[in-house]
């Protein structure tokens, strides 16, 4: 049973790969994180700075791709450093913090996920009363949420070692100096699985289930009226469409979010049952994987919204600079 970095006398010591692997890895690392923090540093400036994107679904993408920005920032290349290397050598305090804050973060992602399938939720599903029950309080709330809770529950579970619970005699046998790993128990990796995963994840799914529903009926409802009432009945068609594409856009960025993080909160549930065979280079991977979500979000915008490669491109022409520019308009209202 391996769990940590290698060791000679509970020390730990430096990878054996060789340095072209070595190497290779630093510099896909170092792409995954200069993505990630450019990508979603992008989408910060642009719906701060342009006027047209404050809007209530936007502040929580903006509070969405702050979380991701930080993880690419503060956590992923210290992460880099121990995944290549196979040790830790930034001090055992701050392998509490940077153990706590990846947990906070990654938690924080499905928060505002979960929030944001409601906010289309109330857009597609009841337009008429949308601007009542989503209003900017609301929001403030979602965020706040979204951002505490998260934060109790990564430096709570870390500094209070509630992952160790029950598997003391374990991290005992495998702990080595200058190692830094995580360590779920079997009830604690039950407990954050579901509630930093399953839970949120599954009543997302049930939501965009419901909004591809009644999409679908509206999309039927369009297309059923008749040409004489299509010109009386265009802005409404338009503004329908956008909705219903951005809900669409959404649904995808949740699904790249499910699908990045699946096999990481699978194992971390099941591998204490199974007396920790799971390699643990494998979970390292996992745990990469998860961080590919936090890099594909800008790149779903780009693809997707045409607001994001206009605000993109004034951004990287500098125009941004200019006076009024916040008062650009990136797409028709």
């Amino acid at each position: 049973m391996q769990l940590c970095c290698e060791s000679v006398n509970g020390s730990c010591i430096r990878s054996s790969w060789s340095n072209s692997v070595r190497i290779s890895m630093y510099i896909f690392m170092v792409c995954i994180i200069l993505a990630t923090v450019v990508g979603n540093l992008t989408v910060i400036i642009s719906i701060s700075h342009f006027k047209q994107l404050h809007t209530p679904t936007n502040f929580l993408i903006i509070s969405m791709a702050t979380v991701d920005f930080l993880l690419g920032f503060f956590i992923m290349p210290c992460s880099m450093v121990r995944s290549v290397e196979r040790c830790w050598y930034f001090g055992e305090f701050f392998c509490k913090i940077h153990s706590s804050m990846d947990i906070m973060l990654s938690t924080a992602s499905i928060f505002h996920l979960s929030f944001i399938s409601i906010d289309r939720y109330y857009s597609v599903c009841d337009p008429l009363r949308y601007k009542s029950k989503i209003n900017t309080f609301v929001i403030v709330v979602m965020v706040c949420i979204s951002w505490m809770v998260p934060a109790a529950f990564g430096f709570g579970m870390i500094f209070l070692d509630l992952n160790m619970r029950g598997a003391e005699k374990i991290y005992n046998h495998v702990h080595c100096a200058g190692g830094c790993f995580l360590l779920f128990s079997e009830t604690s990796g039950i407990v954050a699985s579901i509630v930093s995963f399953y839970i949120p994840g599954f009543v997302m799914l049930c939501i965009y289930r419901k909004i591809y529903s009644v999409a679908k009926k509206q999309a039927r409802s369009i297309n059923a009226i008749s040409r004489k009432k299509m010109q009386f009945e265009m802005k409404h068609r338009i503004s329908f469409c956008r909705e219903r594409k951005a809900a669409k856009t959404l649904g995808i960025i949740m699904g790249v979010f499910l699908i990045c993080w699946s096999p990481f909160f699978f194992f971390t549930a099941t591998n204490p049952f199974m007396n920790y065979v799971i390699s643990p280079v494998l979970i390292d991977a996992l745990v990469w994987f998860g961080y590919l979500n936090s890099t594909l979000n800008p790149i779903v915008y780009a693809f997707f919204y045409m607001w994001f490669r206009r605000a993109l491109k004034i951004i990287l022409l500098g125009k941004v600079f200019q006076q009024d520019s916040s008062r650009t308009h990136l797409f028709s209202d």
